[in-house]
């Protein structure tokens, strides 16, 4: 029987939205869906909700929690990870909290920024594990990251790992639909082309019928930003570096030196920051968790519609050998954005068919762009060196080269706030030798 292991099955919304689309791949029939957690009771209501799509939509498929790792990756095809180690609490808040009292703040703090790296210092020796047990289990599985900080975990798993990895996120399929409907322009058949780093990847080209749409986009933007709205940082990184940036305003605002600033604090205001956006987030979806979990859990009538999720077709492309085109995350190794390092994980137009996946050739961003995706580049490549060497002087090095962060503290407090950062998060962080 064929296997797809879903690696922090617990998140549960998640696995409904990527294991419930798989269920509805035909080539996908007779396939076992294994399921693993830390959290026992979270997977469980995990197993009880896919075993009611299963009934409801495909009974050939084979729902199956494990308690061990391992058992469930055994055999595997392919290994989807969805997973967040030290959770809300304690590990995201203490990567808010501790910061603030340098008079460093945050907005969502899980891609790079000082929380990004903490984030990645937690999760890659756990991924390292995993990749043990794929390549002693499973050796010829696909590994499909949904992971955040995605292009360091990504990158530390296609360097230092023989799994087969590809790092998949939601902000290019909906970039461009969404700013087309925010500006009211019909996005009916249109052409677009997207590359760069994962949630700072660029609108390179957006034409339709041959006709460069930017002058039109650009005017309406202008427009827009006359009055207070949710996406004003992209819109200013737009008329100030020429082109529109996949990932939000609010994950954008921590990436660049511009925003955030103690000594600018009207910026927060006039540009509509939501700071500390993500911790609200989370509480949010705490409490309305309890309110879906009956809805979902033991729900004998629960239904589900095909997710904008790439995974499941990803999936049904080396299945079937038809091909689906995507953005992924994949090493730079062959040069294909050739002016960014080839040890970076970029994030370009990707096909899947049986044979894998293969990227697509990009060549040269304009230089404005590929000197903001260095800036990101340069903090996530110190941080897989922390991680895998283990020296506390890259842990440093990744935030001083970190843009927001070295705009707001000196060298003395970076390595200071870095320091208290370990100590706070305790056993969750392996020992970094001083």
């Amino acid at each position: 029987m064929s296997k797809i292991t879903f690696i922090g099955a617990g998140s549960t919304v998640f696995a409904k939205n990527v294991l419930g689309d798989c269920m509805m791949v035909p080539e996908l029939e007779g396939f076992e869906f294994a399921l693993y957690d830390i959290d026992e009771k979270r997977l469980k209501e995990s197993e009880g909700m896919l075993t009611n799509l299963r009934n409801r939509y495909n009974q050939t498929i084979q729902i199956k929690a494990y308690a061990d790792r391992k058992e469930a990756l055994h055999g595997a095809k392919y290994v989807i990870n969805a997973i967040q180690v030290g959770g809300y609490k304690p590990s995201t808040v203490i990567d808010f909290e501790i910061p603030k009292k340098y008079g460093l703040r945050q907005t969502i703090a899980d891609t790079v920024g000082i929380g990004g790296i903490f984030r990645s210092l937690r999760t890659i020796p756990v991924m390292f594990d995993f990749a043990k047990d794929i390549e002693e289990v499973c050796p010829d599985a696909w590994f499909l990251n949904y992971t955040n900080p995605m292009a360091s975990l990504t990158g530390a798993m296609l360097r230092f790992t023989n799994v087969k990895t590809v790092g998949l996120c939601h902000s290019v399929q909906t970039c461009t639909k969404e700013l087309f409907e925010s500006l009211h322009i019909d996005h009916e058949g249109i052409q677009e082309k997207i590359a760069g780093i994962n949630h700072m990847a660029w609108l390179l080209e957006v034409k339709k019928d041959g006709k460069d749409l930017y002058p039109e986009i650009k005017r309406r933007a202008k427009e827009k930003q006359r009055t207070k709205h949710h996406d004003m940082v992209r819109f200013e990184l737009m008329d100030k570096f020429g082109y529109y940036v996949t990932e939000s305003s609010e994950h954008n605002a921590e990436y660049h030196p511009y925003f955030i600033k103690q000594r600018y604090p009207e910026l927060i205001d006039s540009l509509n920051i939501p700071l500390d956006e993500y911790p609200r987030r989370c509480e949010n979806q705490i409490r309305s968790w309890e309110g879906m979990r009956e809805s979902l859990t033991g729900n004998s009538n629960l239904t589900h519609v095909r997710s904008h999720e790439y995974g499941s077709r990803i999936i049904e492309s080396m299945e079937t050998n038809i091909p689906f085109k995507f953005g992924g995350n994949v090493l730079n190794a062959g040069g294909l954005i050739s002016n960014l390092p080839r040890k970076a994980v970029v994030e370009v137009p990707c096909v899947s068919d049986r044979s894998g996946i293969t990227p697509c050739y990009i060549g040269e961003l304009p230089e404005q762009l590929a000197a903001l995706n260095r800036t990101n580049i340069n903090t996530q490549l110190l941080t897989i060196e922390a991680a895998v060497t283990r020296k506390r002087e890259h842990i440093y090095q990744a935030a001083m080269l970190d843009p927001h962060t070295a705009a707001e503290l000196s060298l003395d407090d970076i390595v200071s706030l870095c320091d208290d950062l370990i100590e706070a998060h305790g056993s969750w962080l392996p020992v970094f030798e001083k």
